[in-house]
């Protein structure tokens, strides 16, 4: 869960910054550049982002639902 939302935030945020215009791709591969740079690929990859957060979200509010639900294990009446 916190990896889907971790993972999620950095394909959001990383495509836009200065770190992904000077990367070890975009500098030892020039040709691949205007690929590696054109906002289409930046958008696919934070669109990427966005659904992974989103699995990360839906994760983690199955887990607190299932807490809810269950109850602390001393407050079950044995049958």
């Amino acid at each position: 869960m916190a990896y889907f939302l971790e993972v999620g935030l950095v394909l959001i945020v990383a495509p836009w910054t200065g770190f992904w215009e000077h990367n070890l791709f975009v500098v030892a591969w020039p040709a691949g550049a205007p690929v590696l740079l054109s906002p289409w690929l930046r958008g696919a990859l934070s669109g990427v982002g966005a659904v992974t957060i989103g699995a990360g979200v839906t994760d983690l509010v199955g887990i607190l639902l299932r807490r809810e639900t269950s109850g602390p294990p001393s407050a079950q009446i044995p049958h």
